[in-house]
């Protein structure tokens, strides 16, 4: 293999953190969207559109209906709800007597202003940003709707983080703005950790990433993807059969272990091909393959386009 710049310059410097490297991959971007204060009887309907969304309760207790969900959550002081390819969302809080006040989804803070944290239920809701490959990789990874306990001994970090985030927002400070995309970042990293912490993934990358079993196979398929690989090699780095190792690695990542290092070539490919020059012989090469048809075929299977294509597409 190759060991070129092309691929390599934004590998993460702390070793084995695999997830640091799919996030930068992917792009992903934890936006915070707005959120509102709320006292009495209130209900808030929106359409989703499809997105990867998020709702925090930094205070209060809030209800959540959404399609596809097996009914309504309880949402209690911390909690987040990931709402996974879903279309509407429905969230009731409040007590007392009265209708409830219907409120309008806004993209700011406004509605926070003067919010009161020992009476008001405040809410705070945001998306997930990420290219194709990573809306695919995530939407594969998690279930259609996640919860998130903020009681958790493990999720203290986002408790805090949350607590930030409303500070930063009502505090009406210099550079809050740029805090609270800051924050956004942050908060969405720490409510991935909680719900790893409390939650069986389904099968994927996300679940794979997270196994301590197979980190240090993963590991090795991270580091040097170029390399020809052998089911003996990663098995003895795992310490375990090679019969065993093969049917917890497809368990866990519901693929078997070549077919996701052939995945992971091709989501370095398309980094590749998004943000450099590099020439395509010199990546097939890098990335282990025998001539630029035997990589060009593999990435038109993967991707759907050819790279020449992809990287005339993705540069406009």
């Amino acid at each position: 293999m190759v060991d070129g710049p092309h691929l390599l310059r934004d590998r993460t410097e702390v070793p084995g953190d695999q997830l640091s490297e799919v996030f930068d991959l992917v792009e992903v971007r934890g936006v915070v969207s707005g959120g509102f204060a709320m006292r009495g009887p209130w209900v808030s309907r929106a359409a989703t559109g499809g997105r990867l969304k998020y709702l925090a309760i930094v205070c209060g207790r809030a209800r959540l209906t959404t399609d596809g969900g097996d009914g309504p959550i309880e949402l209690g002081r911390g909690d987040v709800a990931i709402l996974n390819d879903r279309t509407w969302l429905e969230l009731e809080g409040g007590d007392g007597d009265g209708p409830r006040r219907e409120i309008e989804p806004e993209a700011d803070f406004t509605r926070l202003v003067g919010a009161d944290s020992g009476t008001d239920d405040i809410v705070i809701g945001g998306h997930v940003d990420l290219n194709p490959a990573g809306r695919a990789l995530l939407l594969q990874a998690l279930p259609p709707v996640g919860h998130v306990r903020g009681a958790a001994a493990t999720a203290a970090r986002l408790r805090g983080s949350l607590d930030r985030l409303l500070d930063e927002a009502t505090g009406h400070r210099m550079g809050s703005a740029f805090a609270i995309r800051q924050y956004g970042q942050l908060l969405l990293l720490e409510v991935l950790r909680a719900y790893v912490d409390q939650a069986e993934l389904p099968p994927g990358w996300l679940r794979v990433l997270t196994d301590e079993r197979l980190r240090p196979a993963v590991g090795l398929l991270h580091a040097e993807p170029g390399r020809r690989w052998g089911l003996e090699e990663l098995a003895r780095a795992a310490a375990m059969s090679r019969t065993s190792f093969a049917e917890r690695f497809r368990t866990v990542a519901g693929v078997p272990p070549l077919t996701y290092l052939s995945r992971w070539r091709m989501l370095l490919a398309q980094r590749a091909l998004r943000d450099g020059d590099v020439r395509i012989g010199a990546l097939a090469v890098e990335l282990g393959y025998s001539s630029d048809s035997a990589f060009s075929t593999a990435f038109t299977r993967e991707v759907g386009e050819s790279p020449l294509r992809y990287r005339r597409r993705m540069r406009g």
